[in-house]
């Protein structure tokens, strides 16, 4: 990566560089060509949780929730 890029990147506070980052994500998923494999601790691991959630829908959080409320506490 360019020094000048990332000395950009510095500048930033921890939450723009979180946000930074989700967009860089949402960008490269939203690509045509994007394809990621799971290794099979992964797919063992999303499976695990997945079946947990089934079994106990209503523990845990939101994604969307948590991070509101941390962005939220980061003004």
């Amino acid at each position: 990566m360019q020094n000048a890029l990332l000395t950009e990147i510095n500048r930033l506070s921890i939450t723009e560089r979180i946000l930074l980052v989700e967009d860089i994500w949402d960008h490269l998923i939203d690509a045509d060509d994007f394809t990621y494999e799971l290794s099979d601790s992964q797919r063992n691991e999303l499976d695990h949780r997945i079946t947990k959630y089934q079994d106990q829908p209503d523990i845990g959080r939101y994604w969307s929730d948590v991070k509101e409320e941390y962005l939220s506490s980061k003004k």
